[in-house]
């Protein structure tokens, strides 16, 4: 150990530090008992299916739904709910894993700077607030899960590499490479670009060549190719659907630069976002802060991944988007003090840093708070559902990109997650997921986007308005609406639906098959299902 590593740690880089950290980063998701990230309430209704498929005590759900085991770079948080769920059950299983991913993913970004610094700079504090970023809260559970075991992968790969055991870390990162991609394909992506910036930085520090670099460089990142075998033959199945499109929106790609932390509260999460920007300006223009060469390498060839990813990649939503607060993170790291600051200095950002983190988890806390108690409220009415109902839910929402999402999109999921009832909100993409829907009756409204529903036609979405939703739905293929949260209605479109729970605008309804539906007209609904919103619409498709 060289000098500098024996002298005295400050508070920020101690392994104390870091651990009060992680127990931070759990705490806005210590109360909910379903975590409120906005899809995740639907893969629980899919993990419902998986736990109970072949095992009979279902047996309607092979009416309705088809589920297949098979070998998909997609199924981190699925196999840890099939290992687990015995012994804890489903919803507390699903809770401690939600739970263990901003922990990891606050414990690699820190690790991975005490790596590459030798020591963790006060920088790196500010890139905390990412373990609580948009791609989270939208419920991305495996490709979160992924990135936090990519970060941590990282860290090993660059620990292994200074202490020159490249056998050993050969050996080991054959299964951790693949295990990734297990638990998400764009883990396993970003751990290679990680990889291989850094493997150049090296090479090319030892050898003085770009060249040389280069092709070393790459003979060590095979270990990490194997999971591209798997790739091409899950993707060159016939039975794999989904398409690649919407490349170079520049202006989605600008906006999610902003997102980085969308959560409730519009101007703070700006504001939040306006400090990685100042953090990130100071390090360009201080003369006492400069990057890393290796971490920076690595953030450029992140830029260049972002600038050429599309928006969808296999029929998966928002690709370009998860990656923005990662690129954030790596670059805040790869910031430090120049040799000679004063320790001072470097005390003060750190206690700025630690602050601006305890506010964003206090603000997280709070808001997790909001939606447990909106969840609470809308999951009365599954008290009198009876168990395996044929269930059809439409859920409010609006035209327009508002900052604050009502996460309640999904909430059909946890109908068949507890009552083993049918939801019209599963995802339905061959190869995607390993559940399909089958249930024909339902016609088009068997799968998401069919629980969404708008007051006025929507431009450039599925989405139905909440007319011709409850006068359209197949009612002999059904028997309960679950209304959350619907814009207003004509309630003649009621004939027929008995109420057995209201709350609000929310309503559960059982079908009265005897009844008719209404003899109604869209004049008689004054043609508001074909109007346009009068608002400025959303610029970007959530579906």
């Amino acid at each position: 150990m060289d000098h500098s590593t024996q002298q005295r740690l400050h508070w920020w880089q101690t392994r104390w530090f870091v651990a009060i950290v992680a127990l931070l980063s759990a705490v806005p998701l210590l109360w909910p008992d379903i975590p409120p990230l906005l899809d995740l309430p639907g893969h629980m209704g899919r993990y419902r299916v998986q736990q109970m498929a072949g095992t009979g005590q279902a047996p309607w759900f092979a009416d309705w739904y088809n589920f297949d085991w098979s070998l998909i770079g997609n199924l981190g948080v699925d196999l840890l709910v099939w290992l687990f769920e015995p012994l804890f059950g489903l919803e507390p299983t699903v809770k401690l894993i939600a739970l263990a991913i901003p922990p990891l993913t606050a414990v690699g970004l820190l690790w991975i700077a005490r790596e590459v610094h030798g020591r963790i700079p006060a920088t790196a504090l500010f890139a905390l607030p990412i373990v609580y970023s948009f791609p989270l809260h939208f419920g991305f559970a495996n490709f979160a899960l992924s990135m936090a075991l990519a970060l941590n992968a990282f860290a090993l790969w660059l620990r292994l590499g200074r202490q020159e055991r490249f056998v050993l870390r050969g050996v080991l990162f054959v299964p951790i490479g693949a295990l990734i991609w297990l638990t998400h394909t764009f883990g396993w992506g970003t751990l290679g670009v990680l990889a291989a910036s850094a493997e150049l930085i090296r090479e090319h520090d030892r050898r003085k060549n770009w060249f040389a670099a280069a092709v070393h460089a790459g003979l060590h990142c095979l270990v990490l190719a194997p999971p591209a075998i798997l790739m091409l033959l899950w993707r060159s199945g016939g039975h794999v659907g989904g398409q690649t499109a919407d490349w170079f929106n520049w202006r989605a790609k600008m906006l999610w630069l902003t997102m980085t932390l969308r959560d409730r509260w519009q101007l703070y999460d700006l504001g939040s976002v306006a400090v990685f920007y100042l953090v990130l300006f100071k390090g360009v223009r201080d003369p006492n802060i400069g990057y890393s060469r290796n971490l920076g390498l690595s953030a450029l060839f992140l830029i260049a991944v972002y600038i050429f990813l599309p928006r969808i990649v296999f029929g998966s939503a928002y690709a370009d988007m998860r990656l923005v607060p990662y690129l954030f993170g790596i670059c805040l790291i790869a910031l430090r003090p120049k040799p000679g600051v004063s320790m001072r200095h470097a005390a003060t950002l750190a206690a700025i840093g630690m602050a601006i983190f305890v506010g964003r988890i206090g603000a997280t806390t709070a808001s997790f708070l909001l939606y447990d108690r909106d969840y609470d409220r809308e999951l009365q009415a599954l008290d009198h559902l009876p168990i395996g109902a044929r269930l059809i839910t439409f859920v409010g929402e609006t035209c327009y990109n508002e900052w604050k999402m009502t996460r309640l999109q999904h909430l059909p999921g946890i109908a068949l997650e507890r009552r083993l009832a049918y939801a019209n909100d599963q995802w339905s993409m061959a190869g995607g997921q390993l559940l399909t829907v089958r249930y024909t009756a339902a016609k088009g409204f068997a799968h998401d986007p069919s629980e969404i529903v708008t007051d006025v036609k929507c431009p450039r979405e599925y989405w139905r308005p909440i007319a011709g939703a409850l006068y359209k739905f197949p009612r002999e293929a059904f028997d309960y609406v679950w209304l959350i949260r619907p814009p207003a209605y004509d309630r003649r479109l009621e004939q027929g639906l008995i109420p057995v729970w209201r709350n609000g605008r929310s309503a559960l309804f059982r079908i009265d098959h005897r009844v008719p539906r209404p003899s109604l007209t869209w004049s008689d609904l004054g043609n508001r299902p074909f109007a346009r919103p009068k608002r400025r619409p959303a610029i970007l498709r959530r579906t």
